[in-house]
């Protein structure tokens, strides 16, 4: 079994932030930090809630349905994939972005885009044109994502990152619930307007980024491997010292002087060296399981399929069909929002262990009760179970392991970093593209039989878990940055922290003694 990261000494940052006494809302600058951070980089999920939701929306949107000749099978699934495949269409750039001109830019770009293909949306007046405008909006999440995630994982305070990053996950279901709720409100409009509106709202979530970025500081990683080290010890000043070089503070930035040091030196952080180093080739595995499982979970069938889903039990009537929507989303977020908390509080391989031991379990009870559904269509006890089972799925299941972007972030280290947030991305989307395409044909082909892949499949995921996850909880991202390397890189990482503590210390002592000097 895959087992911790390091040894013991290596988690001196975690520990002073774990015994920090006084909680972030009592810290003006860092909760100003986190204040602005979730409009300007948390809410960068928001534009893919509300594009994902959006679509499930828009099948209940009768106007929608008669003006694109009422897509099912192959051409809707193409609708939604299509998003995919724009998304990986911008993959080999993104990191490229972010290397050289900052998370912020990254974000910045990406949120450009995404407005674009809005109002291209909005504006589609054929088929072809609301494809092309899904694949524009699909290139935009990539940038939007990948600095977005960084964002929040680098300049967050330690004891609340991976809430942060979590949380990070559960914004979809913001996005979700708005974009649901619109649906809800427009679908009964006779006219277009009743999908143009809700796809021009698409731009909202992407004009919160542009508008509060400013505001958000860069990443003070980023700002040392540009070798303005000084600017960055600033940021960690104000924001995690409240304005004091606290102790903290110090060896925080020791250690990403350090590591980042050792990662520029090692010389091992171009696209061929993710496939060539051992340790690096065991980031990419892992970080290529959590993205696929992300979407091979079962979670794409209802994400962008609810409907037709709802169809399997009889469940036909738009309205009703749009308020399990709305339900499902703001269901999704309470329970998120609560997962978020506990991953402060839980281990990485146990939350993933129970979560695929849950979602396994509901869609072994999903698929019975659909089949007797199809069997009996009039029983409703039937119906009724098949919806109570998608509630459970994602409240004690999907949602109980929100750490898709804090496992990744916690695995690659800083130099890394970038490109492991787009080998993510790149596999959840290849999953997605694949599995919104097969979805739609799957379920019209074969009704609930098709959820037996799915019975199947994650029982697959549970294994691969339980064998190959490592446990990197109650470690900074500096103490996680060689924990595929092994001990000794371990060790010699803390030995050059402390070297750049000594100096530090050195230098402080000259600074005050030359003060001194001056005074007298």
């Amino acid at each position: 079994m895959a087992g911790g990261a390091g040894p013991s000494s290596n988690s001196r940052v975690a520990e002073l932030a774990a015994n920090d006494p006084i909680p972030w809302y009592r810290k003006r600058n860092l909760r100003t930090l986190y204040f602005i951070m979730f409009p300007a980089a948390i809410g960068v999920e928001w534009a893919s809630g509300f594009d994902g939701s959006i679509m499930n929306g828009l099948q209940s949107v009768a106007t929608w349905d008669n003006y694109f000749g009422k897509p099912r099978g192959a051409k809707l699934g193409v609708m939604s994939a299509i998003y995919s495949l724009g998304a990986l269409s911008s993959m080999p750039i993104t990191p490229w972005v972010n290397e050289k001109y900052g998370r912020r830019a990254s974000v910045i770009v990406g949120s450009v885009i995404m407005c674009i293909g809005a109002v291209l949306q909005a504006a589609s007046v054929h088929f072809g044109m609301f494809l092309l405008a899904r694949f524009i909006l699909g290139m935009g999440i990539t940038y939007a994502l990948s600095g977005g995630s960084q964002l929040v994982g680098e300049l967050s305070y330690n004891r609340e990152r991976p809430i942060l990053t979590s949380a990070y996950n559960v914004c979809w279901y913001i996005g979700g619930i708005v974009a649901a709720g619109v649906t809800l409100g427009t679908f009964r409009i006779p006219t277009d307007w009743a999908w143009r509106i809700p796809s021009i709202l698409q731009i909202v979530p992407s004009a919160f980024q542009l508008v509060f970025i400013w505001w958000l500081p860069e990443s003070p990683r980023w700002l040392i491997t540009q070798g303005r080290e000084e600017q960055a010890k600033q940021i960690l000043i104000k924001y995690h010292g409240e304005g004091e070089e606290t102790e903290y503070v110090q060896l925080e930035y020791a250690e990403m002087v350090a590591t980042i040091k050792m990662e520029i030196e090692a010389d091992k952080i171009g696209w061929m060296d993710l496939v060539r180093e051992k340790a690096n080739l065991k980031r990419c595995a892992l970080v290529a399981f959590i993205g696929t499982f992300s979407q091979w979970s079962g979670n794409g069938l209802v994400s962008y399929y609810l409907a037709r889903v709802l169809e399997t039990v009889g469940i036909t009537d738009k309205r009703t069909q749009n308020k399990v929507n709305v339900g499902l989303n703001c269901w999704n977020l309470v329970t998120g929002i609560i997962a978020s908390w506990a991953v402060g509080r839980t281990k990485r391989r146990h939350m993933y262990l129970w979560a695929v031991s849950v979602m396994w379990m509901t869609f072994v009870s999903w698929t019975a009760a659909s089949a007797v559904f199809n069997v009996d269509h009039t029983n409703q006890h039937a119906a009724g179970a098949v919806v109570a089972m998608i509630f459970i799925y994602y409240g004690f299941g999907y949602n109980a392991a929100p750490l898709t972007y804090t496992y990744t972030i916690e695995i690659f280290p800083t130099m890394l970093r970038p490109k492991g947030t787009v080998v993510v991305q790149t596999f959840s989307k290849l999953a997605g593209a694949f599995n919104t395409f097969v979805n739609p044909i799957g379920l019209a082909d074969i009704g609930w039989k098709y959820y037996i892949v799915y019975v199947v499949w994650l029982f697959i995921e549970g294994v691969v878990i339980f064998f190959t996850f490592p446990e990197t909880s109650n470690k900074s991202l500096e103490e996680l940055a060689f924990m595929f390397e092994g001990e000794e890189k371990e060790l010699e990482a803390i030995q050059r922290t402390d070297a750049e503590l000594g100096g530090h210390e050195e230098s402080s002592i000259e600074k005050s003694t030359s003060k001194e000097e001056k005074e007298v």
